[in-house]
């Protein structure tokens, strides 16, 4: 396994081995990418006997509005500072802004590590 930052030669110029190959708990997966649409959900291991539910695409979210939480439907993703592409491709992720029946909101919440969009409404 190469370790970060670790070169692969020795200061003879000899090339050092693998001690080991990566173990099932430092493999990773690719990121669940939520979209806008007919909701669609996926149940995943996670560690231990965690199940977590990923988004694959949802149109609800809990819009935040002062005291009190309001379901509001998602119409459309405005901003996203992950990934311009994301604004057009409709991709929800934390810190994205959209666009609800209560109108712009932040999202506060991961969708593809949780379920659910959480949000709080923008002034």
């Amino acid at each position: 396994m190469q370790d970060q930052g670790r070169s692969t030669r020795k200061r003879t110029g000899g090339r050092l081995k693998n001690v080991r190959k990566r173990r099932k708990n430092e493999l990773g997966r690719l990121p669940t990418e939520t979209q806008v649409g007919e909701p669609r959900f996926r149940a995943v291991d996670a560690r231990g006997n965690e199940t977590k539910t990923r988004a694959l695409a949802t149109n609800v979210a809990s819009v935040n509005k002062g005291d009190e939480t309001v379901s509001a439907d998602i119409e459309d993703v405005v901003e996203n500072d992950a990934n311009p592409n994301y604004v057009r491709r409709n991709i929800i992720t934390k810190g994205a802004v959209i666009e609800t029946s209560e109108g712009q909101a932040r999202v506060t919440s991961r969708p593809g590590q949780t379920g659910q969009v959480n949000a709080v409404l923008l002034e």
